[in-house]
């Protein structure tokens, strides 16, 4: 069995003090700058930038540990970062956006119709492995596509095991069907509020945009790696132990009802309604704060019909409370990373900062390298930072920053760099020891990690492969 304790890897907030306390040396001694030759595209952030236009703007400065009149300091730095921007952007606006959609979904979960779905899923299926396996890995994509589902494939595999034993399958199946699942959905979604909203924010993109191109890449790579799970299901299957009476009595699993489908259907409303209002009406985050509060309010009025015991309008709201509560880690890594970057002196390329000065020497030394070849060298650097920063909303505060300005200057859309950021950062959690939620996982299914380890390689091999030819795809046909 293996050691399910949490990883003792340092907390995301820890880390990014020590990146804070680092750029601010960092600004003591480099001179700021700016480039006098910038291009904007028309509707889109792609910057066009003449790395000969730059020129220094003044004099190192040293940042002050604390500052008076509304000044930045060090120890301004989270309330700075918080009250940054305006509704529109980083970081109050995306800040007030995270806690209407971590509320709205609180109550989406607090209404229990996802979990009773799966567990119907199971008991409907569960001696048919065709479509059990394939339906399953399909279902939890979808929780990580669109909720940033992880943690919560726990108590389905400390489920799922005995269930699958009884089936003839093993407890790598289970995962495969689960957090795997997951973290497909994860790296491929169009609207993961962990991820994607958040990079999409930092870099200065809309919410929820190039939603098709990544719907296709989920379904891809949902498809694939579904087919893949259930060959694997089928080559390691052994006699099945039949059930006896009423399965979802025999396994704990709670009926689904007709509230529960009406929940489902607010969901896939809701999906359908943000994307044709992105794409068509072009909201962005006021707009998209309105559309999945309606969803909380739909789903919660629905499930309140159905007159499940213990669901009250009290319960559904504190539903409401804990999901806003669930989203303040991100809240404050999303300050801290807007922080970080007016200690570099903000990230317009025209204003001196020492981040421009930073991007040049950077980008010169990558002056005359192919975007197609730049991509898949951020997806590779995505990957191998998240070793050491295994969460994706404090990745992105990370390296967004510097990853979306950096494309800018070597011609790689800021679409293209959340991607490369989204797939490196989500596709290398199923095997990094560092993730707390994949050793909590393994630990669930009694699997240890280097089982684990010697089973999955060949799976990341393909993944990240994958990934490269998918990035080098969206730099060809000009992502934005």
């Amino acid at each position: 069995m293996t050691d399910s304790r949490p990883s003792r890897a340092p907390d995301t907030l820890l880390i990014l003090g020590a990146v804070a306390l680092l750029v601010a040396l960092l600004v003591a001694f480099v001179a700021p700058g700016r480039f006098a030759d910038v291009a904007r595209a028309e509707g889109s952030r792609q910057v066009t930038v003449a790395l000969a236009s730059y020129e220094r703007t003044g004099d190192p400065q040293a940042v002050p540990v604390f500052a008076e009149g509304g000044g930045l300091g060090l120890l301004n730095l989270p309330f700075e970062g918080l009250v940054a921007g305006d509704k529109f952007g980083s970081a109050v606006g995306l800040v007030a956006f995270l806690l209407v959609l971590g509320g709205s979904f609180g109550v989406l979960m607090r209404t229990g119709a996802i979990d009773r779905t799966l567990g119907a899923f199971v008991v409907r299926y569960g001696d048919r492995v065709h479509i059990l396996v394939p339906g399953l890995f399909v279902l939890f994509s979808l929780g990580g596509a669109i909720f940033g589902m992880g943690e919560e494939t726990i108590p389905f595999v400390l489920l799922l095991v005995p269930v699958f034993a009884r089936l003839g399958l093993n407890a790598i199946t289970v995962v495969l069907c689960t957090y795997v699942a997951t973290q497909v959905g994860f790296a491929t979604s169009w609207m993961n509020p962990f991820s994607v909203i958040v990079a999409q924010g930092i870099a200065g993109l809309p919410p929820v945009s190039g939603a098709a191109f990544r719907i296709s890449l989920w379904a891809a790579f949902t498809t694939l790696f579904a087919v893949l799970a259930l060959r694997h299901a089928l080559r390691t299957r052994r006699p099945a132990i039949a059930l006896a009476g009423d399965a979802s009595t025999d396994l704990g699993i709670a009926r689904a009802t007709r509230a529960d489908l009406g929940v489902l259907a607010v969901l896939v409303a809701t999906m359908a309604w943000v994307i044709w209002g992105v794409t068509q009406r072009a909201y962005y985050l006021p707009e998209l704060a309105a559309q999945f509060f309606t969803m909380g309010l739909v789903a919660g009025f629905i499930a309140w019909l159905g007159r499940r015991p213990g669901l009250d309008a009290n319960e559904l709201t504190r539903g409401f409370h804990e999901g806003a509560a669930q989203m303040l880690p991100v809240v404050l890594i999303v300050a801290l990373a807007k922080g970080l970057l007016l200690l570099l002196g903000g990230s317009d390329p025209s204003q001196g900062s020492v981040l421009n000065t930073l991007l040049y020497h950077l980008a010169h030394a990558l002056d005359g390298l192919p975007a197609s070849v730049a991509a898949p060298l951020m997806l590779a650097l995505q990957s191998a930072i998240n070793v050491l920063v295994p969460s994706g909303s404090g990745q992105a505060a990370l390296t967004m920053p510097i990853m979306a300005p950096l494309g800018d200057l070597l011609g790689v859309t800021r679409q293209v760099s959340v991607l490369a950021f989204q797939l490196g950062d989500g596709l290398t959690n199923l095997i990094i020891p560092t993730s707390a939620v994949l050793m909590g996982v393994l630990g669930a299914a009694r699997i240890d990690w280097l089982t684990w380890a010697r089973f999955f390689w060949r799976w990341m091999a393909l993944m990240l492969g994958l990934s490269a030819l998918v990035v080098v795809l969206a730099v060809w046909i000009g992502y934005t």
